[in-house]
């Protein structure tokens, strides 16, 4: 088949209009994810920090970004790689302290980058001020009010107060005797609070004025330090239902959720018109009303400082339609699309949770802000090259082991580099993460006593959990951790499969994954895709075999067919994941081209 360079009827196929004028940066930036202990060390002791992140700052510039958003580095006991924080104005020892921050961050500003950082208000550490007092200052305390201390039920208070499940496995809840035997008077203290993740991650009370105004005081802290925004974590989760319900269902991280006896929404992939695919979190604890009202308040708080600053929501929410409540004008500027991110590989569904992102995001004046990798998922090199289905089941896992069917390497890249392409040429904000700019792939033949997720041993070794995707990036092929770190140390283990992949054998060679990267990021600035626009081509618009769209002089075509399709004579090629063959796109492969 030939691809027409332009649509037949633009007008009637237009989905999103070009955003007019001048616009915030958030709108349209490309953010890079610094995973800040898997990143850069500075120091040798095997853990990045922040002056390794300041040392490479230089590379984020050469690829072409305009931002990077730093995963925790808050004072943290580290039980769940910073996610559990102990003190939210002060940097973990292991990073480095403030003024290493400062440093950083300034220099990063000079450099034209936006810095976000993250915030974690849905729980603390057990470690935390707060949690500590609570537990001294016993049952009925101010100090327990700020945290989900409930009585148990039975006849003694032996059982939990309703039946939720943690999202890293096992009860959600903790016995306080269970944990701290007995109270200053020797008499067992049977209250019990909740942790929707690490028993080490009490739950705070959104409920209480004090959590609330603490928070505001902890985004002015860093708002008065020169951050750009905050990218929340588990922004769906902090308010909980009334009544603390009973509920019968289980949440995962990537998989959803699961309701015995009820009819299941889609886990395959494929999204229903609505965007839905089974990738959102759902039940009492998730996606309350009361959440937008925290937002509001700290939108206030955001518009107090000059500049265009950013909240962005990591909110695991289904259909489309509820997660676009999060970036309404006053509240949050971005939410991360993980529809579009756990959608499966194909042409139809792709074009489903594209038009339902941009359409239900376009009701409230919001960009879409697409992402297909971060901390918590495998990483879509990685991804894409796993079976379709094994043994009866769709593959969608939380981490990949040696035991597990193993991914094709070749597909995996083939497919991933074709999917950064078609997401690349989306209107909207889009985000990287680390190291997938070299072609990166998860470590999936890491032995299991080096892993750390406290998910992996929580559910019982059942799930590889998260650490494949977070084990330190290569930066020179021959050096001690591949340069990651001067003494050969890394937190851990790095695949010998490193080596081609680290940073320094990739910008060697013209025709890597990086110089794609750098090449199309250029390109999207060129030609203003960010605040473009988007028409589905009409020749295209149901194929099972193309995505097809326009945005602006750009048209971005992905071949899902098992054939290749060729291209018109004389037609312009802008970019290409794969090298066309005769002038025809191969499968999976994504090409750019410059419109009539």
């Amino acid at each position: 088949m030939s691809l027409s360079l332009t649509t037949t009827s633009p007008a009637a196929s237009i989905l999103h209009p070009a955003t007019e004028g001048a616009a915030e940066w958030w709108r349209n930036a490309v953010i890079y994810q610094v995973y800040p202990r898997s990143f850069a060390d500075g120091n040798g002791d095997g853990i990045g920090d922040l002056k390794g992140i300041t040392e490479r700052l230089d590379h984020l510039v050469d690829l072409g970004v305009d931002a990077l958003w730093l995963s925790p580095f808050y004072k943290s006991p580290q039980a769940d790689a910073g996610y559990d924080v102990s003190d939210y104005r002060q940097i973990d020892p292991i990073f480095g302290d403030l003024d290493d921050f400062a440093e950083m961050s300034t220099k990063a500003h000079k450099l034209g980058l936006k810095v976000i950082i993250d915030l974690v208000p849905n729980h603390t550490s057990d470690d935390h001020a707060w949690f500590k007092e609570a537990i001294e200052a016993g049952p009925g305390s101010a100090a327990r009010d700020r945290y989900m201390f409930r009585e148990g039920k039975g006849e003694n208070g032996e059982l939990p107060p309703n039946n939720w499940q943690s999202i890293f496995g096992g009860p959600a809840w903790t016995r306080v005797d269970q944990r701290w035997n007995v109270d200053a008077d020797g008499v067992k203290d049977t209250e019990w609070y909740l942790h929707m993740f690490d028993t080490r991650q009490p739950d705070l009370n959104w409920q209480n004025e004090e959590v609330r105004e603490d928070f505001k005081s902890i985004l002015r802290f860093w708002l008065d330090r020169g951050v750009d925004g905050f990218r929340i974590d588990v922004a769906h989760g902090m308010v909980k239902a009334e009544g603390l319900p009973d509920w019968d269902g289980t949440t995962g991280m990537v998989d959803g959720t699961k309701d015995e006896g009820k009819t299941q929404v889609q886990t395959d992939g494929t999204p229903d018109e609505d965007g839905s695919n089974g990738g959102g979190n759902s039940g009492p604890m998730f996606d309350q009303d009361g959440v937008h009202e925290i937002y509001r308040s700290w939108h206030e708080v955001m518009e107090q400082y000059d500049g265009d600053r950013a909240l962005v929501a990591e909110a695991w929410v289904e259909p489309l339609s509820r997660l676009a409540l999060y970036v309404r004008e006053d509240e949050m500027q971005q939410a991360f699309n993980f529809s579009f991110l756990t959608t499966k590989w194909d042409a139809a569904a792709m074009r489903t949770v594209i038009s339902a992102s941009v359409r239900e995001n376009d009701v409230v004046g919001a960009p879409t802000t697409w992402v297909l990798s971060n901390h918590d998922v495998v990483r879509h090199v990685t991804r894409l090259g796993l079976p379709a289905v094994v043994e009866g089941r769709e593959m969608n896992p939380n981490g990949v082991r040696a035991t597990d069917p193993q991914p094709d390497v070749e597909l995996g890249l083939r497919r991933a580099k074709a999917a950064t392409l078609q997401m690349l040429g989306l209107p909207g904000s889009a985000y990287l993460y680390n190291g997938e700019e070299f072609g990166t792939p998860d470590h999936t033949e890491m032995p299991d006593e080096f892993r750390q997720d406290p998910a992996f041993e929580r559910k019982g070794r059942t799930e590889a959990g998260r650490d494949g995707c977070r084990v330190p990036l290569a930066w020179e092929a021959d050096k001690p951790a591949y340069g990651f770190s001067t003494t050969g140390k890394s937190w851990l283990p790095q695949p010998e499969t490193y080596r081609a992949v680290a940073a320094d054998v990739q910008k060697a060679d013209p025709n890597s994954t990086f110089h794609l990267y750098k090449n199309v990021l250029r390109l999207r600035s060129e030609h203003n895709i960010g605040l473009g626009s988007l028409a589905w081509l009409d020749d295209f618009a149901s194929s099972t075999e193309v995505i097809a769209y326009q945005n602006g002089d750009v048209i971005v075509a992905t071949n899902f067919a098992d054939a290749p399709f060729a291209l018109p004579a004389g037609a312009e090629v802008l970019a290409s994941s794969e090298p066309l063959v005769d002038g025809a796109v191969g499968t999976d492969v994504c090409v750019w081209i410059k419109s009539a």
